[in-house]
């Protein structure tokens, strides 16, 4: 009997360890930080947490819905429902309560998310251009433009952008093939290829830029975009996704564009509605971002094409 109950326990353990390994690591670390939230809730309130239940999930959404986005309601019960999953307790979700509530919250809300401001061909080249004015070493604006251009010219997700490699790069004579290891919709580590060709004008180009970055950087192995110590001295460190949304940030100022509805994803965001813009099918933009579903690359040609194709584009005054 001592046997069957130890061989259950290890069977136990090691499915809690499957179901941790069947996400990523940034997944899990928003898991918990989501529930560190909901577990306060409880404490305040003198409720259970862990395992809990749906009146009581439903009264936290209450709670959050009176200064949070719906979006963020539904991704704060994905990750109450996971840690519970995960340390091996039920939580009904799709419990009336729970879901009726979301409905009312839903319509008394609305639920037009307005969300943050694409890097747009204009934004791009002002930032491109405010880097090459700073008066800072090359290394730097090299750097810099390599990390903007790269991110936009491939619909990268910032955390994509910071993982890049040396060797996931692939120079050929069209352009330039990167190997995206992993992504957040890719948990199994399949990988995808992107490909950016050359630009005809060299100073936006994300793959001339690139290359003259590993030349002055000297990068020959590891983390492509470093961070730099005191003295622009380069370190091995690799730098940070929130890096990426400083670094922006810091040029749009620079460059006199309001940058407070800007965010990490305008990079990728923007690379989409461009290319829709000029025309490209949603199988296209999917195939450079490595989204799985139409619905969000739809909604950036519909943003894209809000005016090109206009009814009142008809109506002659």
């Amino acid at each position: 009997m001592s046997e069957l109950t130890t061989d259950l326990k290890s069977l136990h353990e090691a499915t809690l360890n499957n179901l941790k390994s069947s996400k990523a690591n940034n997944t899990l670390r928003a898991y918990k930080s989501d529930f560190k939230d909901f577990g306060a809730f409880c404490a305040k309130h003198g409720l259970n947490s862990l395992p809990s239940e749906p009146k009581i999930v439903s009264l936290y959404l209450t709670h959050l819905s009176k200064n949070s986005k719906i979006s963020t309601l539904r991704r704060r019960l994905v990750s109450i429902s996971m840690v519970h999953k995960l340390k091996g307790h039920y939580l009904d979700t799709k419990h009336p309560i729970i879901v009726e509530n979301l409905l009312g919250i839903k319509r008394v809300k609305g639920s037009i998310q307005k969300g943050k401001k694409p890097i747009l061909i204009s934004h791009l080249k002002s930032i491109i251009n405010v880097i090459d004015q700073q008066k800072i070493d090359n290394i730097k604006k090299f750097r810099d433009k390599s990390i903007i251009l790269i991110g936009f010219g491939g619909g990268f997700r910032r955390t994509e952008l910071i993982s890049i490699d040396y060797e996931d790069l692939e120079f050929v004579p069209e352009g330039l093939k990167i190997t995206i290891k992993r992504s957040k919709t890719d948990q199994f580590g399949e990988g995808m290829i992107k490909g950016l060709p050359y630009f005809t004008n060299e100073n936006y180009c994300p793959v001339v830029n690139l290359k003259k970055w590993l030349e002055i950087s000297k990068i020959k192995s590891g983390p492509i975009f470093r961070r730099f110590s005191k003295g622009l001295s380069l370190t091995e460190k690799r730098l940070t996704d929130q890096s990426v949304v400083l670094l922006m940030k810091e040029y749009l100022n620079l460059a006199g564009i309001e940058n407070k509805n800007f965010a990490g994803h305008s990079l990728r965001s923007g690379f989409a509605t461009v290319a829709a813009e000029s025309g490209a099918d949603e199988r296209s933009i999917m195939a450079m971002t490595g989204h799985k579903t139409t619905q969000m690359v739809r909604r950036y040609i519909r943003e894209a094409n809000i005016f090109k194709n206009n009814a009142l584009n008809k109506v002659k005054l």
